[in-house]
């Protein structure tokens, strides 16, 4: 009898534990560009030391490829964007991420940042200068592999 109920029981478990990673904002996201509303290039989000960063990994157009951070200032000026860190030190705040920042590396420009889910396979991505009224929000789409 016992075997059955752990049978039984082995399903809810597995699907718990599949609940719980697609509500994190851990993974691969698909960004979108804001004039075309065409896939962009995918930012791989990771925590370290319970703080959120971003990655870009891919650049969907091939022939930007290799493309620097001309207009970015610091270590990052001049650095290729494939690769680079472009948000960082995120912190959770209930539902949220946020106290980090965000480069847009077309500009050069960062911004303080927040980050939340909204669905398991969206997230909302608000930039923004001095308090989060004056900005900007992009919703990045979930890597699904």
């Amino acid at each position: 009898m016992k075997t059955i109920k752990n049978i039984l029981l082995m399903p809810l478990f597995f699907f718990g534990i599949t609940s719980v990673f697609s509500q994190s904002v851990i993974g691969k996201w698909t960004t979108i560009d804001d004039d075309t509303n065409k896939a962009k290039s995918v930012v791989e989000i990771y925590q370290e030391n319970d703080k959120i960063f971003g990655k870009v990994v891919e650049i969907i157009d091939k022939t930007k490829e290799h493309k620097l951070c001309d207009l970015c200032e610091g270590t990052n000026k001049n650095q290729p964007i494939l690769g680079m860190v472009i948000m960082q030190d995120l912190e959770k705040d209930g539902d949220t991420w946020e106290g980090g920042t965000i480069l847009d590396p077309d500009t050069g420009k960062v911004y303080k940042c927040y980050i939340a889910l909204e669905g398991d396979n969206k997230l909302k991505v608000r930039g923004y200068i001095g308090f989060s009224l004056l900005g900007r929000t992009q919703y990045w789409n979930r890597e699904i592999n």
